[in-house]
């Protein structure tokens, strides 16, 4: 979903697990979808983890319990390993999640959030490890991204850490923009500098 970016903040969502991978984000099985509804993949956002075999609802699983909820899936190290599919980066925003933040983010899956307008937060482990505990303690820590200053910020403790972001894809989650929408907004200086090329 198109919004603009500032600053966030949020509860969070905690999910402690390294190496979570794209088909446990969204199973390959949903990728023969013909829609790109956000809703749908929203649903199915860790399809296997969040249902049983028999279909019924893992109450285990964090997003099942009512205790967690937020716009911030805060997330284990190496998040997004696995196959490229952009439709995991999909489920995340089509679940609600603004945020991911994670000490490591594989690049492929890292760019389709952006492009998918949720912001990759990279932190270090340590700072990573002190948010689960603040949540940990209590569900209803808050967590505040501050986009323009690119500052994360643990509100439980007061500690923050920069985290770094693509001057383009600032810009554009900044202004709500896509990529075409980016082209659309500089059409004008396109033209001129075709011009201007052909003297």
């Amino acid at each position: 979903m198109k919004q603009k970016f500032d600053i966030i903040t949020s509860t969070c969502v905690p999910l402690p697990l390294e190496n979570v991978d794209t088909d446990q984000i969204i199973p390959a099985r949903f990728l023969k979808a013909t829609t790109k509804e956000e809703s749908f993949f929203g649903e199915n956002l860790f399809r296997d983890w969040r249902y049983k075999a028999d279909g019924t609802l893992n109450e285990d699983f964090v997003l099942n319990d009512p205790t967690y909820g937020g716009e911030i899936l805060v997330a284990g190290k190496n998040f997004g390993s696995g196959s490229s599919r952009e439709h995991a980066a999909w489920a995340i925003a089509g679940y609600g999640f603004r945020v991911v933040i994670s000490s490591f983010f594989a690049d492929i899956h890292k760019n389709n959030e952006l492009n998918n307008f949720v912001l990759p937060v990279v932190v270090s482990e340590a700072f990573l490890a002190e948010l689960f505990d603040s949540i940990k303690a209590d569900p209803k820590t808050l967590v505040e991204v501050d986009v323009p200053r690119q500052t994360v910020t643990n509100k439980a403790t007061g500690r923050s850490e920069t985290f770094e972001i693509n001057g383009y894809k600032k810009y554009c989650l900044m202004n709500a923009l896509d990529d075409i929408d980016f082209l659309l907004e500089n059409k004008g200086k396109i033209e001129e500098w075709e011009r201007m090329a052909r003297g």
